[in-house]
């Protein structure tokens, strides 16, 4: 995998499905409020790899507590080895755009489930 250039993207699922988004996956745990399946196109759906209930009403996306999330959310990552292989796969077909819902663009799970698995892509090729 390591030969291949990585392209992982992400957005919110209220945005227009784009070609140039590649294999579209909704990382949240709930469905978007309000937005039909066939309007967000969303190829997969893993919501087992969102953070918990819990860490995402904790954290609350306050910014002072972003390193934090990050971590803990790391942690919950590497206690979810499936999940992680699954988006691996997924990106050896290709581009991937990770769809979230959250009006907070910089600072929500799909940023951090990017830079975490871009960390793990990292580490293997290493």
């Amino acid at each position: 995998m390591s030969s291949k250039r990585i392209d992982i993207r992400v957005k919110r699922v209220y945005e227009e499905p784009e070609e140039s988004d590649g294999r579209r996956v909704l990382v949240d745990r709930l469905w978007a409020r309000g937005l039909s399946k066939e309007k967000a196109k969303v190829d997969i759906w893993i919501k087992e790899i969102a953070p918990s209930t819990e860490l995402r009403r904790w954290y609350g996306h306050d910014p002072k507590k972003w390193d934090e999330f990050k971590s803990r959310y790391a942690a919950e990552l590497k206690n979810n080895p499936d999940q992680v292989e699954t988006i691996l796969e997924e990106l050896h077909a290709g581009t991937v755009t990770f769809l979230y819902s959250s009006k907070e663009e910089q600072l929500n799970n799909a940023v951090a489930l990017k830079e975490y698995i871009e960390s793990v892509i990292r580490d293997r090729a290493e």
